[in-house]
């Protein structure tokens, strides 16, 4: 395994997943997504949530209908209605953000990086990334954004990274991603870039590194 010193060396351009590594969006996703569960009739647990770690809105939704034992029940349009309902109970959590929870040694380790003259960029599957970067104060640590809004395809799809990587104009090898999933983990290595996990070794294997948090990193590299 890589030294993180060593590892930081090589790379022009870090790029930040956001729910799970730079903010705790993931628990507001899920009370969302269990209430329009209990909203259509059935249980929606936090093992079930797991599964939608990584993945965009409308593969989020798919897989809580199949747990449901519900995915045939509605047509296209109607699943649109049901993203636009957990996604206006999502927008009312994340409107009460504050910089206090953006996690610990996300912010520093940025604003390190900056100073030592990596290029930062945010590549997340959010559509909702702008006004959780404005609510935490910290849209313009980012060199590029990537958000939901501008891709086709989810991860694991590279595509995403891929399209960071071109607006921070540095060459996807020389880049490192920060990501707490195991979708993102597998698309960073798609994309030929080094992959950082944040969380657990069990969950995020594929990753060059693992490391409990941001603030694990910080504390490394002083």
């Amino acid at each position: 395994m890589v030294p993180i010193k060593v590892l930081l060396k090589r790379i022009e351009g870090a790029i930040f997943d956001l729910d799970g590594v730079i903010v705790d969006t993931a628990k507001y996703h899920y009370s969302a997504w269990k209430k329009l569960a209990n909203m259509l009739g059935f249980e929606f647990t936090e093992k079930d949530n797991e599964k939608l770690k990584g993945v965009s809105r409308k593969e989020s939704l798919e897989i809580l209908l199949k747990i449901g034992g519900k995915e045939n029940e509605f047509s296209e349009a109607q699943k649109e209605e049901l993203m636009d309902i957990k996604n206006s109970w999502y927008l009312e959590y994340i409107n009460k953000l504050t910089e206090d929870e953006i996690l610990p040694g996300a912010k520093e380790l940025i604003l390190t990086l900056k100073e030592q003259g990596i290029k930062t960029g945010l590549a997340t599957a959010s559509k909702n990334a702008m006004l959780i970067l404005e609510r935490l104060n910290i849209k313009d640590l980012f060199d590029a954004i990537v958000d939901g809004t501008q891709i086709s395809r989810a991860k694991p799809d590279p595509e995403i990274f891929l399209k960071c990587a071109q607006k921070l104009k540095i060459d996807p090898q020389k880049c490192v991603v920060f990501e707490d999933a195991a979708a993102g983990i597998k698309a960073a290595k798609l994309a030929g870039m080094f992959a950082v996990g944040v969380g657990s070794c069990d969950m995020l294997g594929e990753a060059d590194i693992v490391i409990c948090s941001l603030d694990q990193l910080i504390k490394e590299l002083k």
